[in-house]
């Protein structure tokens, strides 16, 4: 009788995942990893909570049958919304196709995941800032200091760009091209994705004024624009430390303009000035192309907060023209999470 070694395979793979391919190869935001993390160990807690345990645990418990049971069990136990049930099981597909890349008998997983239908979802309206709520905010950070030129250059690079949290820690010395006869910052998006994005001149200037506050002279090209004073040039200022720093600059904006939230967040920024390209005549398809969407639809969500605050828009773009790992699947605890590594 052959030997089930499929726990100790997939226990295996489920840690080499999440511990060394995805943030190797997949990304570096901080979120996408945690995501990854919650949809397996969702998964393997309903397996476990199905009677499944590790000495039984197989290939089978990851099949369309299984994948459309947790479905229903997250709607119906869990009380989960239906983005919510689109959201983790599109995660848990990125592992099962990680594993078929590792194991040919397991690629047919991939493949039966991607049959299964996804939840019909309610529209909902995108959250951005208006015109007023992006002009307090940009003028919160005081120029005169140090940590104000790093803010100001923070929020003016999210807006101007409508780049991701994630691609604007990201960026490198070498991927600013000041100097060019058009000067633009190339940001590095999801899967490594990269794009071009163009800077007026006032945004130049803050840079400029900012590079010589915080980086040689010349300044490193390795080195992150937005460095972390512990782990130095080479090392990116963390997501919790911006966003922070967000929160700080939305409670002073909010004492001058009601628009600006006080739970204020990066991508808000993403969404505003999507919303005001298309306000401006910006054809939703070169809107798209400026954001690295892959899908039109995603864009699209976008005309929902067009429509809303028209009547609010103002000057903010004039104003912007003129100014090592443990082998944790040996855990011998009996639980099937703690066997494929996934309890800490």
């Amino acid at each position: 009788m052959k030997k089930n070694d499929d726990p100790i395979k997939i226990a295996r793979y489920i840690s080499e995942f999440l511990d060394s391919y995805a943030p190797s190869f997949l990304t570096a935001s901080e979120h996408t990893l945690k995501s990854y993390r919650d949809a397996i160990g969702l998964y393997i807690g309903f397996l476990e909570n199905s009677g499944v345990t590790p000495k039984i645990l197989s290939r089978k418990h990851f099949e369309r049958e299984w994948i459309e049971k947790w479905i229903v069990w997250m709607k119906e136990t869990r009380r989960c919304s239906p983005d919510t049930c689109n959201v983790r099981p599109g995660s848990f597909r990125m592992f099962l196709q990680f594993l078929g890349s590792r194991d040919i008998e397991f690629q047919y997983l991939y493949q039966e995941a991607r049959k299964v239908r996804r939840q019909k979802c309610i529209k909902k309206k995108v959250n951005g800032f208006t015109r007023e709520a992006v002009e307090a905010m940009l003028a919160v950070p005081d120029p005169s200091t140090v940590t104000g030129k790093r803010d100001l250059v923070f929020l003016t690079l999210l807006y101007a760009t409508a780049g991701r949290l994630d691609e604007i820690r990201s960026i490198k010395i070498c991927h600013l091209h000041l100097d060019a006869e058009k000067p633009y910052v190339t940001l590095v998006g999801k899967r490594g994705k990269m794009r071009t994005a163009y800077l007026l001149p006032k945004v130049v200037s803050y840079i400029q004024i900012y590079l010589k506050s915080f980086h040689n002279d010349p300044p490193d090209p390795d080195a992150y624009l937005f460095y972390s004073r512990v782990s130095g040039m080479h090392g990116r200022l963390s997501e919790p430390a911006l966003a922070k720093r967000i929160k700080l600059c939305a409670a002073a904006a909010h004492e001058k303009c009601p628009d600006v939230p006080l739970d204020a967040h990066a991508h808000q920024f993403r969404h505003a000035k999507a919303s005001h390209w298309i306000e401006d005549g910006i054809n939703v398809v070169q809107v798209s192309f400026l954001l690295g969407h892959e899908q039109l639809e995603t864009t699209m969500r976008y005309l929902d907060i067009t429509t809303e605050e028209k009547a609010k828009a103002l000057a903010t773009l004039e104003s912007e023209l003129q100014k090592s790992t443990p082998k944790k699947w040996k855990n011998s605890d009996g639980t099937l999470k703690d066997f494929c590594g996934l309890n800490r």
